[in-house]
């Protein structure tokens, strides 16, 4: 069942993939064309697909087609839709069956590398953390494939679409079920290209292809300190394989590594690169700077990646490396100091954008921060839950985001939006669900496993516990504040783009029925699955071998103040209240706030400058090297007194000797006349003459 699961993605993609080719190839028969326009048709054509992203020069699209649809795109879609939800099915069915009845599984595929003593098989390695994941992975994927057909039904390029979204939850897939590092590493990659192919999918847009690769090569650096971490494991233990890793840690504690003649300890050094790898993966402080940007890509994209698959990748991999980073407190402490920084730093950023989709980007980032501090603490089925619940609300923001963007004509900038619960009520209703969960509201699924979070942070022997609690309990305010913003501007207020309120109308049923499931889940998710993930035998009984648990963290968390434990919850309700007066009550007192502290806001707003930082340090000195290893390195050095020097000189004598044939015969009878006396004089006072 778990290869139908895993393969049936696959399937699907490569399906999609053929419908793609016979598609393009029956619209242009001899060849693809790219043209580059420069004229009116190429930007009518650059912004034909669902150009869902407000950041052009007018915060919004025209949204026409120039182009037909693909031959077999509605195939395509249903081909792709209906193998997800059979995986979807069948991932639930293994949650229960493998977390409930303890059927783990693993099953070996085939052999893949054989080199001395690297052995690594494909194998499928289904334990509860695994079947958590195929559910996240697979049911919100198949909501979003489901999603796509309406929010996608003007796009020309729909086959391609589908099977990129199809390839991206394989690659996911075959990460959560590795059971050895290379493998794990693989899936890894593999959603690293799809995120690059989904991000810049509307390749005509200078700004798409420009996020794909900012996403790429932000990763790049996240990958390589994850890739020096599984070489450290395979010097350090002669393997990757899970179990053989996880048997031999502790038999590691106390030994040092040399890495550039700094006798490091092995195991902090090897989880620290590892980690490095999932900062990268999931947006994390410092190498956050991707996740905005991936916003460019369609609205179903930034749900999926933000949701379920590429972000979480982090996060799955240190609850699969939890054996290792059990036995390094200092490693520890640093994804617990990333995590806190990463959760509060992002929901300041939060406060004050402007784009719809920027403001869930953020709060994803945040969010991620949550998970990390969770087990930074020790508590992995603590951030799990978390992971679980907000696969639910997270994807259903980005969905009710694009209803409204939909609605709106491809609007994205909140302050043109206003007064829209009227137009499309069902869409109001379904993002208040979602915010509600996200700000953890009691009883919706954010209130269960965010709360949690928080006390494992003050009941972890961490040295960073007490920084991580106040940090995650600030965060929680401000995550209110911001959420509940998006929704006043959005749907309260006086309309301010008039003539797009009024042709705003609710979104097909194809983007209904899912968001409607995921409001399901926002509230579902939380309560009935408190008990597997947070109480100590619940937990026991639930993960069992799966994770390494911290032995007292969760026994910890129950013997929290009582008065502290409401805490989170009050600075939601204080959050809520503020944005209230701010935009419902009072809406001038943000402008006035604005005006009065120019520099916080700018700061802000322009996120605490990483971009211009990091163009300042990394791209611009980059840019220089470059530039002037091509000019002067290659150009003047290389190919001055190489290639074109050599040919050069080369051209400099032949035109000189050039000269010498006249084509006068007395020039030459005088040549032939200076040779002969040259000659008879050597013969006579020369050698010659001896």
């Amino acid at each position: 069942m778990v290869q139908a699961i895993v393969f049936l993605p696959l399937l699907g993609a490569i399906l999609a993939g053929i419908i793609s080719l016979v598609g393009a190839h029956a619209r242009c028969p001899s060849g693809d064309i790219v043209d580059h326009h420069d004229d009116a048709h190429g930007d009518a054509r650059a912004s034909a697909a669902h150009d869902d992203h407000g950041h052009n020069d007018h915060g919004h699209d025209d949204h026409h087609v120039s182009e037909p649809a693909a031959a077999g795109s509605r195939l395509a879609e249903l081909i792709t839709t209906g193998l997800l939800f059979v995986s979807a099915a069948l991932s639930w069915f293994t949650l229960v069956d493998v977390g409930f009845m303890h059927h783990d599984a693993r099953v070996v595929l085939l052999p893949w590398i054989t080199s001395g003593d690297l052995q690594v098989a494909w194998t499928l390695r289904v334990d509860t953390l695994t079947a958590v994941m195929l559910v996240v992975v697979n049911t919100v994927s198949a909501l979003v494939h489901l999603y796509s057909i309406g929010y996608m039904d003007e796009d020309p390029n729909r086959p391609r679409f589908f099977g990129y979204l199809s390839l991206f939850t394989f690659a996911m897939l075959m990460l959560v079920t590795s059971d050895n590092l290379v493998q794990l590493f693989f899936g890894w990659e593999g959603v690293g290209l799809a995120s690059y192919l989904l991000i810049g999918f509307w390749y005509q847009k200078p700004s798409a292809n420009a996020a794909a690769i900012k996403a790429f090569v932000v990763n790049r650096v996240g990958d390589f300190g994850f890739a020096l971490g599984i070489f450290a494991i395979f010097a350090l233990v002669g393997s990757t394989d899970f179990e053989t890793i996880f048997h031999a840690a502790p038999g590691l504690t106390g030994k040092t590594i040399n890495f550039f003649g700094w006798q490091a300890e092995a195991l902090t050094l090897t989880c620290l690169l590892l980690f490095m790898g999932a900062m990268g993966k999931s947006a994390q402080f410092l190498l956050h700077t991707w996740l905005p940007d991936a916003m460019e890509g369609p609205t179903p994209v930034s749900a999926l990646i933000h949701a379920a698959t590429m972000v979480t990748a982090g996060v799955f991999m240190v609850a699969r490396l939890s054996p290792l980073f059990e036995l390094s407190p200092t490693a520890q402490a640093v994804v617990m100091f990333f995590g806190a920084t990463t959760a509060f730093f992002a929901a300041t950023i939060g406060l004050v954008q402007n784009d719809i989709k920027r403001i869930v980007a953020y709060s994803t980032c945040s969010q991620l921060g949550y998970m990390f501090v969770a087990m930074g603490a020790g508590a992995y089925s603590v951030g799990m839950f978390h992971l679980f619940t907000h696969a639910f609300f997270k994807a259903l923001l980005f969905l009710g985001s694009g209803s409204v963007i939909y609605a709106m004509h491809h609007e994205q900038d909140i302050r043109n939006m206003g007064g829209l619960w009227r137009k499309i009520p069902y869409t109001f209703a379904v993002m208040c669900i979602g915010t509600l969960a996200l700000t953890g509201f009691p009883l919706f699924a954010g209130y269960f496993s965010k709360d949690a979070i928080i006390e494992a942070a003050y009941a972890a022997h961490n040295p960073f516990a007490a920084y991580a609690y106040l940090l995650t309990i600030a965060a929680a305010g401000l995550t209110s504040f911001y959420s509940w913003r998006l929704i006043f501007k959005t749907f309260f207020g006086e309309p301010h783009d008039q003539k797009h309120y009024e042709a705003a109308h609710e979104s097909p049923v194809w983007m209904l029925v899912p968001i409607g499931v995921l409001a399901a889940g926002s509230i579902l998710a939380g309560l009935p699955f408190k008990e597997l993930f947070v109480n100590p035998h619940g937990v026991e009984e639930f993960f069992r071998e799966s994770v390494k648990m911290n032995p007292h963290i969760l026994e910890n968390m129950e013997h929290m103040p009582g008065w502290l434990a409401p805490l989170p919850t009050v600075m939601m309700a204080l959050g809520l209240f503020i944005s209230y007066l701010f935009y419902i009550r009072r809406p001038y007192l943000p402008v006035e706030l604005a005006r009065q502290q120019p520099m916080l806001y700018q700061f802000l707003l322009n996120k605490w400058y990483f971009d211009e930082l990091y163009d300042w340090i990394f791209v611009r000195p980059a840019k220089w090297l470059g530039y002037t290893l091509w000019k002067k390195g290659d150009g003047f050095i290389i190919d001055g007194f190489g290639p074109d020097g050599v040919s050069a000189r080369v051209l400099d004598v032949t035109r000189n000797v050039v000269k010498l044939q006249t084509g006068y015969l007395y020039h030459y009878a005088f040549a032939m006349l200076i040779g002969a006396a040259g000659l008879i004089t050597w013969f006579m006072f020369g050698l010659g003459g001896q």
